[in-house]
């Protein structure tokens, strides 16, 4: 990965690897820690029921862990060599896979067409940001916006953070640790990308836009 963009904040390029590694591996301990716990089962229990309940916890949790690999390998990996394209139907596959859980649907209203690795990032790192603002679920629509993209989270209670704002800006007012690194990030990718990330309320949505 290369350096990341002049901005607001300066973060070094071995402590931003650093933080998104600590946030990969966050994501992934929870289904990785319930195919362990689904194996001990297996192997301490011999009762049928048992051992169908552990076997579909550990399936599940699998599909959950691979799903998550794959969106974390496009949205915060290399992605392909340097100046790589990324088409928009894998990005949209990866955010499904991750996102669509039975209370969040996404609606993608975007072609399928090849765009800079490093927008298929910030676009994908935006679903991120989108999606914590509808914790109980909801629809994510996603939208071109002028040169960049819009995604609209609606669902009940939508709110927007103080402190996401400001991450996304390049201007948090507090440190930055594992939990903040995504949304600084999809500042520092929108800045690569020459345009300008923002978040809002609008009505009972939250909106974040690439300008």
């Amino acid at each position: 990965m290369s350096a990341p963009a002049t901005g607001p904040i300066s973060i070094g390029a071995l402590d931003l690897a650093a933080l998104l590694c600590s946030r990969v591996c966050h994501d992934l301990i929870s289904p990785v820690g319930a195919i362990v716990n689904g194996l001990e089962v297996l192997e301490e229990d011999k009762d049928e029921e048992t051992k169908t309940f552990a076997l579909d916890l550990i399936k599940k949790s699998a599909g959950q862990a691979s799903a998550k690999l794959q969106f974390c390998r496009l949205a915060f990996g290399a992605a392909g060599s340097a100046g790589a394209q990324i088409e928009l139907g894998d990005a949209e596959k990866a955010a499904r896979g991750l996102i669509e859980d039975g209370k969040t649907t996404i609606v993608w209203n975007l072609p399928r067409e090849l765009v800079p690795k490093n927008r298929a990032k910030l676009l994908l790192n935006m679903l991120m940001v989108s999606s914590g603002a509808i914790p109980r679920g909801g629809t994510l629509t996603v939208d071109p916006f002028e040169a960049g993209y819009r995604v609209t989270a609606a669902g009940l209670n939508a709110r927007l953070t103080a402190a996401t704002a400001e991450l996304l800006s390049g201007s948090p007012s507090q440190p930055v640790d594992a939990h903040a690194i995504q949304p600084l990030y999809t500042g520092i990718l929108a800045r690569d990308c020459g345009l300008t990330v923002s978040a809002v309320t609008e009505g009972e949505a939250v909106v974040v836009t690439a300008r």
